[in-house]
């Protein structure tokens, strides 16, 4: 029998969500630093909350009731997906292929589309690495260094960077947002990857025009010598080709951090003894997601066993009533979400739940409603000036996130895009 027969709506049993938004936000307000506050610890508490609601139930059926949630498929799934893209993250690194394929793209820049390159540029990047953050650390001394060469405006400079960060975030086969909208909706990887491209294509489009009109008047030819190692390149093509063949995931990401590992001792970029330091070191970095989003899976749970998500659900089929106002719903939810967490992994693993019944309810495609997540929290998450990516695009710039905000056209553009496909595109 599905759970929406069996549980009453309870607004009630949202209370550690919000416990969570208290919490987080709040000391956000207080100290001025949105991460001054660690989310998994915020999570702990809203954990804890979540135990003591709900005096029907004891504290081992409570216990249960987690344990069925962190166990569940997908979640599990979800976990070893992401140890296992450190692991590859990790390996590619240390064997130099970061480098070398950002080299490769200032390589081949053409003189006089500096700007619109550097976006460019940084789509293929943040699509092979999977992380915003690492494509933001890698160009952004580079776009300060054009700009200073060049005489373009510095904040149009580093939006460009962020554009192409967001751009990869929302679609790389190895992004933690894109393997959460995946596992949690039930669809292949390689589907949502061709129903995202086509509409987030003309985003990025519109983009590239717009930097190359902004920056019409500039001219701009690259000094110095950028090396690069074909071959360190090769690790990102095989993962982003096995990927789109529908190649599995682990598969593609075992064979990407073997073959970076064979590439970067044979080119000397790594010692074979630094081989599993290179690994260790990736994986290290996912524990943290990883951690969070079996938290998240045992908060979740609980509210949907007191009736939390009945609540939600029931809340927004009072106000729509077709698959077109399903999407739009999901769509609202993921950048509320966003918007509250200022991390669009952490919103896409809390709303997927609740984005999966919707879809079943209104028979929305799973390709579908994964888009429409990982989309509509990454439109919010490059657009917040709380966010990580901003705040470090910032920091390494010595700008602030509301000077970069103005330049900040992909994401924008990707909600419109994402907004004409839920009111024009055939179901």
């Amino acid at each position: 029998m599905n759970q929406n027969e069996t549980t009453k709506a309870n607004g009630w049993a949202l209370i550690p969500i919000f416990v969570f938004l208290i919490i987080f936000l709040g000391s956000g307000f207080v100290t001025g630093d949105f991460y001054s506050m660690p989310a998994i610890v915020a999570f702990l508490i809203a954990l804890t909350v979540a135990f003591v609601q709900n005096r029907g139930l004891s504290f081992n059926e409570k216990f249960k009731i987690v344990s069925r949630g962190v166990g569940d498929e997908n979640i599990i799934t979800m976990c070893l997906i992401y140890l296992a893209a450190g692991a590859f993250s990790g390996a590619v690194q240390a064997a130099g292929g970061v480098e070398s394929t950002v080299n490769l793209g200032l390589s081949v820049l053409p003189s006089g589309v500096a700007v619109a390159g550097i976006f460019i540029i940084g789509c293929f990047i943040s699509v092979s690495m999977g992380t915003s953050m690492g494509t933001i650390a890698a160009l952004a001394p580079i776009a300060v260094g054009i700009s200073e060469k060049a005489g373009f405006p510095l904040p149009m400079c580093i939006g460009s960077v962020v554009c192409g960060a967001m751009f990869g975030d929302n679609l790389s086969m190895i992004s933690d947002t894109t393997i959460a909208a995946v596992k949690t909706q039930g669809c292949e990887m390689r589907d949502k990857f061709k129903q995202n491209f086509l509409i987030v294509l003309p985003a990025a489009i519109i983009t590239t025009v717009i930097f190359l009109v902004l920056a019409r008047s500039h001219s701009f030819s690259l000094e110095g010598a950028y090396d690069f190692n074909i071959y360190r390149v090769i690790p990102y093509l095989v993962v982003l080709i096995g990927a789109l063949l529908g190649v599995n995931v682990f598969v593609v990401l075992i064979t990407g951090t073997v073959l970076s590992l064979i590439v970067g001792v044979v080119t000397g970029a790594m010692e074979p003894s630094q081989m599993f330091t290179a690994i260790g070191t990736g994986v290290t970095g996912m524990y943290d997601i990883t951690v969070i989003t079996m938290i998240v899976a045992c908060i979740v749970s609980l509210v949907r066993e007191y009736g939390g998500i009945h609540f939600i659900l029931s809340f927004i089929k009072k106000r729509i009533n077709s698959a077109k106002g399903g999407e739009l719903g999901i769509a609202v939810l993921s950048m509320l979400v966003d918007c509250c967490t200022a991390n669009n992994t952490v919103a896409i693993v809390m709303v997927g739940p609740i984005a999966k019944e919707i879809s079943d309810d209104f028979g929305i495609q799973p390709k579908r409603s994964a888009s429409l997540l990982d989309m509509f929290t990454s439109t919010c998450q490059g657009l917040i000036p709380w966010g990580a990516q901003l705040l470090s695009a910032a920091s390494l710039t010595a700008l602030t996130p509301y000077e970069i905000i103005p330049f900040c056209f992909y994401p924008i553009l990707m909600g419109v895009s994402g907004l004409v496909f839920i009111f024009l595109r055939k179901r």
